[in-house]
């Protein structure tokens, strides 16, 4: 029975590990707009695979200030997107 229960949680684990690495996956991009009164940015960007979106230029929210404060225009960055509340926001950036 012990074998059984370690099979299933590391079938349990691999079949999460892709799940977990694919939100992480960081996206290249340009800023081509901060406007921080209204904590947007817009981003020329590659595909969004997690999204399912293809590359295009397009407008995000920004999770929080410390955020905001590294993008600034004309800048290259890689970044994380995701979906919150119903809008596209930018969750991590480097």
């Amino acid at each position: 029975m012990n074998t059984i229960v370690k099979i299933t949680v590391a079938a349990a684990l691999l079949l999460t590990a892709p799940l977990s690495a694919f939100a992480e996956e960081f996206t290249k991009g340009t800023v081509k707009k901060v406007d921080a009164p209204a904590r947007k940015v817009t981003i020329i960007h590659e595909e969004l695979k997690n999204l399912d979106m293809p590359a295009m230029t397009m407008v995000f929210r920004v999770k929080d200030d410390a955020i905001l404060a590294k993008l600034k225009e004309g800048a290259n960055i890689e970044f994380v997107a995701e979906r919150a509340d119903g809008k596209l926001v930018v969750a991590q950036v480097k």
